[in-house]
């Protein structure tokens, strides 16, 4: 009944809370904490014909746990917690999704699933809203799913009804928020695409009728871009009308499609003349479903709202032979028509046309001048007031109805109106130029939009250009102000707080619409039905955070609590009266009434809201009865609402958490208000919602204006624009975050009620961030006299007494001056932190102390409150800061100036003074928020507080009041007046530094240098100590050189990068490696700009030690790698250079990057030379070879070539002496004489072969700066001068440093390095007699030193491996050059035991002996190995080749592979020979004479040995020899041969069953059997390697006579004659 009957609204009671409730046409639905109800009329249900007073449980739904519920006109649905849904009621139309029956009497589920998917996945439904015909669900994957019958579903099809749930593809991939139904429209909330998103790439082609989604016009000096299209195929609305229509369908120009063909239930008919209204319909025929209605077209129930009020008299006669209107009305009294719409439509002729031009159907895909506005009108049919049982509702909700009134009887009328009207065309231009401009205004005005007012006007003012009827008429000025520029629209773009997003609802919104228009209920401006969803333009950026949909009618609720409508307006359900209501406008709602929940009937509205004080109260448009004239047709007066009014009875409801309506009622559910809880809740949501329109309106009122301002900038300069600029931007995220937690809070009150929900208390810290934000650039703002110079700027905008702020400010204050009032309004967002800590603490008296849910709220409620404080005394100290400035000389104020810094405390009153300053000199300390400023007459200097230190000078010994201040460059004394002075500045100073009483002396700093002449214009980023850089840092000059790494006492010192830009080449040097007291010293790599790169020691920068220097790539001009010793950067000592274009290999002696003194030289030709070199030439005593052994020796006089005195060697032992000269391989010159020693062979000529290596670099000088590099890495000064302890406490400091540069990139340790590593820590055992048992440990201890590089003796070995492959590979790979790899080897030996016998000096010289623990019996060691001997031999071979010779092997052996090729050929050749034979023969043969095998056994089978049985004699002594091959130490070859020993006696003596004891005859030939069969192709080589490297003191023992055997083998095998 509206507001004019006096209602009391009845509970409705129910055994639980009532979580939610709908309404439908005559029937309502429950949903109560896990049960569902239903009341009303419900004629599906069998045996309820009537209407039910009391709810009934719906037994169906009680073992679900539902969670939401929607009701439709006629039908009803339920969402369970699994996202079932499940529906009920009338399913004529296939509303409820289940096929085959008319009604559905109880709850069953419907079946969704999601075919797109592979495999089918079921769908999970979040809530459900119910139309008349149709039904929408939304996805837990925000998509929506459409069923039932009608355009209203937004599917493309055009078969009736949809049983089976489908998607709605038009909203596909985009997140919807909420849905809603009205009788035959659908509204769909949506979020706005993420800008990334929206920039894919769309169709521009309609997928359905092909027509160009995108339109573009081309006017004189414009161009008209739409993107409004239409689609007009797809469905038919309903079924049309079986009578053939009386008059042919309009038809305005042959291009024109026919419109009836679009929508065939638009039909334009005209009322024959003369036709009578037929009678009043009785009551009786209520039951006549609306459905019928709708096929007799009477969808619309506005009478010409749309048709914008035209007199139906002779309207278009201009408009082309279109048939006019024959008079026609179903109003008796036509006059009373004609006034009533003009009073409805409120605008005059011009306007209306205007409208006409702006409202012709934009959709269209042909541009049409002639607005149709079709209107079907008919009323409602009369209904008498339902029985008051129809009106209770729930124990949390209420419910009052609103009685329907009586009506007239029905009939058609339509209306055509033509577009052009005559006039004039000025006037008609100026009209709508005035419209799109008052539009516009309004727009923008009233927008609640974040974006800059500017975007929003142009964005209105192109889209209504767009627009046909306006195509023609738009002035140039008006163009002009669409093109103008937008100014700053950056400061005020909606900018969401990023984190806050995910757990706050969006602002960002859009509200789509679709289904029919006819009432204009989708809002876009027109009354043509839509079969897709199409988005209302005029609703985005307006934050609409709920839609809802009445039958006819649509509204949409924003962020700042205010409510647009549109659609049917018959009752004023829409809450204003602007005309046409096809677009939404904002509903007339009195000052300071903020709007939070909505809900729409069939032709009412009402609107839950916030007023004066914090208890909600509800508002009504709409459906209006006076008392006592119930029934009684209505004329013009009383049943209209014009805008929205309050319910009287409001306030004894309580706190009312949402509103329903539906159908002819209304709903409300209010919770009770236990402890204060509910009451305190709705507090903070209010409290919210009223500051958010405070901010908006700060926003649109006052920044938007300024910052609109063209000259803006200009007149604030540009520092303080910026900061203006950055302050709106930080204020429109503080008003955005303050809208999105006003909209989260209502839901909260709508649904949650768990206080640990909060948003304010799970993420206070987005809160906290953004306030602190803000507030810092409030106060950067106000240092700068920025509110004093945006005085002028805002009187300008504002006018002189700025009446606006001092509105917004609700101030008394009169006469305050204009820069405090600006200062006091963008101050006001502080104020609100104390309410947050007022209302936290509010709730919290809600709670038990011991709770949880207290703590937290007291915990939050402490965050604001300390915040507010915090902010408040920032604001102080801004404001302090900025009368400083105010008075400070003007020269300095420009530079020392900066909004971030504050004033803390300044020395004007001469509290503090520097030590030892001049008589007569002014020294000023300023001490500001981030540096102390020492001021003098006209200079100053800063020190930046980051990194400065002060410390209190004792007062004991001077009597002064001292403070040590010291920075990077300068430290001085300042002298305080008093101890309370000196007190007061260090703790000032201190706690700018840092927020604590002491700041750390070590921290993190940046710092440029200014005077150090090294440093100049240097920036240091990294650790401080006291002043100086210390700790890991980067140091950049400003040439472009940059250090990255360790400091220590300000020097680079530890490991570092530093990089040198080459300006010539355009590349940079790059060093990485150690550093000490500032410059390069121990290890690194140097890579040049050039392309070569160093690898070594470094000393002073300079290389200085060992190092290895590679210049040019392989492919390059002149590749070549130098290793060895440096001094003072030039090569000097022994290196060994590789000329790789030459293909030489230099191993010699170096002074000063030449080579001078003894050194060899090999090629790749096979020349040898070794000799003297002097000035980087051969020169001096020399002696050459070449590959066929023609020998050389003399003298030289440069690189190859003779000069003096010689003897030349041919290779068979013919040679000249004489003088010589020439360069070898040319013709030589010879003087002298020539002889054949065959000849005259006498003794002293028998012996001519050439020494090799005499003068050649001996090997103990070799490689001297790599074991001196040990030496000093262990503390000693040279070879064995040093302490012991000294060296093993260098190696744990160089393994502790090592593991703890490694554990920061573990990827470069292996875990069983790391376990190395962890075992190295523990020394052993190293003073005292050294036992067997730790003889054994020191053995292994070595083994695993020598495994990591991160030991020094392990680095050792890592060089010396490197530098013995550098030699001996490649060129270096030259059999002469044999005998100087061994002797190189022995040398590493005996150097490295040098070192071994220092760190364990007790250990006994080369060839001591450690005595053995004589437990063993002796016999028992017989054939064992000599290291089991009763004592044990020292030896260096035994205790270090086994680490060092694997590595070195491949080099090594190769040389005697090259060695002993032509002797190895021939064994070889042998070998093959004698293997042809049979087992037996090869026996016989080698004079075998007693051990013949007569039978072997085969995986257990004993085999006759037969004549022809080849390979399997002895075999496991052969494969056992065989084994010599793969092992590397002479040790352990000679334990391979005693194996194979040891198998030839087992085999024999099985043989022989007897004891028996070798004797050299006997064993010889079985031995010279096996080492046959074992075919080892390189066995030279092996000899000759263990003969050369065997441990001296097993010459002469058991393995020395087997090891003479194996060599008298070889010598007999090559000298063997096969007879």
């Amino acid at each position: 009944k509206g507001y004019s009957c006096s209602i009391t609204p009845e509970r409705v009671l129910v055994s639980r809370p009532v979580l939610q409730a709908s309404l439908g046409t005559r029937h309502g639905i429950l949903l109560a904490e896990g049960e569902v109800y239903s009341f009303g009329e419900m004629p599906w249900k069998s045996g309820m014909a009537g209407t039910t007073t009391v709810p009934v449980l719906e037994m169906a739904l009680s073992d679900q746990r539902v969670v939401s519920v929607a009701a439709g006109s006629f039908h009803s649905g339920a969402v369970t917690e699994g996202g079932v849904v499940h529906m009920w009621g009338e399913n004529a139309s296939g509303q409820c999704g289940l096929s085959g029956a008319t009604t559905v009497p109880d709850p069953r589920p419907v079946e969704m699933v999601d075919h797109e998917t592979s495999p089918s996945q079921p769908v999970r439904v979040l809530e459900l809203a119910c139309g008349e015909q149709h039904t929408l669900a939304l996805s837990d994957c925000r998509e929506v799913w459409a069923w039932g019958s009608g355009c209203q579903l937004g599917l493309v099809t055009s078969v009736f009804p949809v049983w089976r749930p489908q998607k709605v593809e038009h909203l596909a991939g985009r997140y919807v928020l909420q849905v809603a139904c009205g009788a035959f429209h659908s509204l769909a909330l949506v979020r706005c695409l993420a800008p990334q998103e929206a920039r894919r790439t769309l169709p521009d082609k309609c997928g359905q009728c092909h027509q160009l989604l995108y339109t573009m016009t081309d006017k004189e000096d414009h161009v008209i871009i739409s993107d409004s299209h239409y689609c007009p195929l797809g469905v038919e609305l309903a079924e049309t009308r079986e009578q053939p229509s009386p008059t042919p369908r309009l038809r305005t120009s042959p291009s024109e499609p026919v419109l009836s063909r679009l929508c065939p239930s638009m039909e334009f008919t005209v009322a024959p003349d003369g036709v009578q209204p037929t009678d009043n319909v009785p009551g009786n025929q209520i039951q006549k479903d609306t459905q019928e209605e709708e096929k007799d077209q009477t969808s619309s129930r506005t009478p010409m709202t749309d048709a914008a009020a035209l007199p139906l008299t002779d309207s278009s006669k201009s408009s082309g032979g279109v048939e006019t209107l024959s008079k026609s009305s179903p109003y008796p009294d036509e006059q009373a028509l004609n006034d009533y719409l003009k009073r409805l439509s409120d605008h005059s002729l011009a306007d209306a046309v205007g409208w006409t031009g702006s409202c012709s159907p934009v959709g269209l895909g042909f541009e049409s001048r002639l607005g149709c506005l079709a209107t079907d009108w008919r009323p409602v049919l009369g209904v008498s007031p339902p029985p008051p049982a129809l009106r209770p509702v729930l124990p949390g909700g209420l419910q009052f109805p609103a009685t329907p009134y009586g009506t007239s009887g029905s009939e058609n009328v339509c209306v055509c109106v033509s577009g052009c009207i005559p006039g004039s065309s000025e006037a008609l231009k100026e009209t709508r130029e005035e419209r799109v401009r008052l539009e516009d205004s309004m727009q923008g005005k009233k927008s609640s939009s974040l974006g800059d007012i500017r975007e929003g006007e142009a964005d209105g003012l192109s889209r209504r250009l767009s627009l046909p009827g306006l195509l023609s008429q738009v002035s140039p000025r008006l163009l002009r102000k669409v093109g103008r520029p937008r100014v700053r629209a950056v400061a005020l773009s909606p900018a969401a707080v990023p984190e806050s997003e995910e757990h706050l609802p969006s602002l960002h919104t859009e509200v789509w619409s679709w289904g029919r228009g006819k009432e204009g209920q989708l809002g876009h401006g027109d009354i043509l039905p839509r079969l897709q969803p199409l988005c209302i333009k005029s609703l985005n950026n307006k934050e609409v955070v709920r839609v809802a949909a009445g039958a006819h009618h649509s509204l949409a609720l924003t962020a700042q609590s205010q409510v647009f409508s549109w659609g049917c307006n018959t009752s004023g359900q829409l809450g204003h009266m602007d005309s046409p209501s096809t677009i939404p406008r904002l509903t007339k709602m009195s000052e300071g009434i903020r709007v939070w929940d909505v809900a729409a009937g069939q032709q009412h509205t009402v609107l839950l809201a916030d007023g004066d004080c914090f208890q909600p109260i509800l508002y009504y448009s709409g459906r209006q009865i006076k008392e006592g004239t119930s029934g009684t047709p209505q004329s013009d007066s009383g049943g209209y609402t014009q805008q929205p009014v309050l319910l009287p009875f409001c306030m004894n409801l309580g706190y009312v958490s949402s509103v329903f309506a539906g159908g002819q009622s209304c709903l409300a559910l209010a919770d009770r208000n236990v402890m204060g809880f509910i009451a305190s809740l709705h507090e903070l949501a209010a409290a919210e919602r009223k500051f958010y329109c405070k901010l908006s309106s700060l926003k649109s009122q006052i920044l938007r204006p300024l910052l609109a301002l063209e000259n803006l900038s200009t007149t604030l300069g540009s520092t303080t624009a910026q900061l203006f600029q950055t302050l709106a931007s930080n204020f429109s995220r503080l008003c955005h975050l303050t809208g999105q937690h006003a909209t989260s809070l209502t839901a909260f009150l709508r649904c949650g009620r768990d206080i640990k929900g909060l948003v304010l208390l799970d993420h206070a810290t987005i809160f906290l961030d953004t306030y602190k934000e803000y507030c810092g650039s409030v106060g950067n703002l106000l240092v700068m006299g920025g509110f004093q110079a945006l005085v002028k700027p805002s009187q300008d905008a504002f006018g002189k007494s700025l009446e606006c702020v001092q509105q917004l400010l609700e101030s008394g204050e009169e006469n305050a001056p204009s820069s405090d009032l600006l200062v006091s309004l963008f101050s006001l967002p502080v104020r609100h932190l104390h309410d947050y800590g007022r209302l936290l603490l509010k709730l919290a008296t809600c709670f038990e102390v011991s709770t949880v849910e207290y703590q937290k709220l007291q915990d939050s409620c402490s965050k604001y409150e300390t915040l507010a404080l915090h902010l408040k005394r920032k604001r102080k100290e801004a404001e302090y800061t900025f009368h400083f400035w105010k008075s400070f000389p003007g020269k300095m104020t420009d530079s020392l100036r900066k909004p971030p810094r504050r004033l803390i405390c300044e020395s004007s009153n001469k509290a503090l003074t520097l030590q030892n300053a001049g008589r007569f000199s002014v020294n000023w300390f300023i001490l500001f928020s981030d540096a102390l400023v020492h001021a003098q007459f006209s200079t100053h200097h800063v020190f930046p507080l980051a990194t400065l230190w002060v410390e209190p000078v004792s007062e004991e010994n001077t009597g002064l009041y001292g403070l040590k201040v010291t920075s990077p460059e300068e430290s001085f004394t300042l002298l305080a007046s008093s101890p309370m002075e000196k007190a007061k500045w260090l703790r000032a100073i201190n706690q700018s530094v840092d927020q604590r009483p002491e700041p750390p002396i070590s921290r993190t700093a940046t710092y440029t240098f200014y005077k150090d002449s090294r440093l100049k214009d240097a920036t240091y980023e990294g650790r401080w100590v006291a002043g100086k850089p210390h700790g890991r840092g980067i140091l950049k000059w400003p040439d472009g050189r940059t250090y990255i790494g360790a400091f220590k006492n300000g020097l680079e010192d530890g490991y570092g990068e530093y990089v040198v830009p080459n300006k010539t080449l355009n590349k940079d040097d790059h060093y990485q490696g150690h550093w000490k007291e500032g410059k390069m010293h121990g290890f690194g790599t140097y890579s040049y700009a050039t392309g070569e790169v160093y690898e070594g020691s470094f000393q002073d920068n300079a290389r200085h030690g060992h190092g290895m220097l590679r210049s040019g790539k392989l492919t390059s001009s002149s590749p070549s790698v130098f290793i060895g010793q440096w001094i003072q950067d030039k090569k000097t000592g022994y290196g060994v250079f590789d000329d790789i274009t030459r293909g030489e290999k230099y191993m010699g002696m170096w002074q000063d990057d030449m080579r001078q003194g003894n050194g060899v030289i090999v090629t790749q030709f096979g020349l040898y030379y070794e000799g003297a070199f002097a000035n980087n030439k051969m020169m001096g005593t020399g002696t050459l070879l070449s590959e066929d052994d023609t020998a050389f020796e003399g003298e030289f006089s440069e690189d190859w070539t003779l000069n003096g005195k010689g003897t030349l060697t041919m290779p068979n032992g013919d040679f000249f002496e004489g003088t010589f000269s020439g360069v070898w391989g040319t013709g030589l010159k010879v003087s002298g004489t020539y002889y054949k020693p065959t000849l005259y062979e006498t003794d002293k000529e028998k012996n001519r072969a050439v020494k090799l290596g005499l003068l050649a670099v001996r090997p103990e000088e070799k490689w001297r700066a790599v074991f001196e590099e040990c030496w000093s890495r262990l503390g000693c000064k040279a070879p064995g001068q040093g302490e012991n302890w000294k060296a093993w406490e260098n190696i744990a400091v160089t393994l502790t440093a090592n593991r703890r540069q490694h554990r920061d990139s573990p990827e470069l340790l292996s875990r069983s390095h790391n376990k190395t590593l962890e075992s190295l820590e523990f020394i052993p055992q190293h003073v005292g007699p050294v036992t067997a048992e730790k003889y054994d440990n020191i053995r292994r201890y070595l083994v695993k030193a020598c495994d990591t590089p991160l030991h020094p003796l392990g680095q050792l070995v890592e060089t010396l491996v490197a530098v013995y492959r550098m030699t001996y590979v490649g060129v270096g790979a030259n059999r002469r050059l044999l005998q100087q790899a061994v002797n190189e080897i022995k040398s590493y030996l005996s150097r490295i035991f040098q070192l071994v016998r220092f760190l364990f000096p007790d250990l006994p010289e080369e060839g001591g002996i450690i005595p053995e623990p004589s437990s063993e019996a002796p016999e028992k060691r017989v054939l064992s190995s000599p290291n089991a001997s009763p004592q044990r031999i020292v030896s260096s071979s035994a205790l270090l080749l086994p680490v060092l010779l694997p590595r070195l092997y491949p080099p090594l052996f190769t040389l005697y592979a090259l060695e002993k090729e032509r002797e190895e050929d021939v064994y070889w050749e042998c070998v093959l020979r004698l293997n042809k034979q049979p087992d037996l023969a090869l026996l016989a043969f080698l004079g075998v004479q007693k051990f013949w095998p007569v039978s072997i056994s085969v995986l257990g089978e004993k085999k006759q040995v037969l004549s022809s049985t080849k390979d399997s004699c002895f075999a496991s002594a052969v494969e056992t020899l065989q084994q010599i091959s793969t092992t590397f130490t002479p040790a352990d070859k000679l334990q391979v041969i005693q194996q194979t020993f040891e198998e030839i006696t087992q085999e024999v003596l099985a043989l022989l069953r007897e004891d028996f004891l070798w004797s050299m005859d006997d064993l010889f030939p079985v031995f010279l059997y096996v080492v046959l069969r074992a075919r080892i192709r390189n066995l030279g080589s092996e000899v000759s390697l263990i003969e050369d490297l065997m441990d001296p003191c097993v010459q002469h023992g058991e393995h020395g006579i087997m090891f003479t055997t194996l060599k008298a083998c070889y010598y007999q095998i090559q000298h063997e004659k096969i007879t």
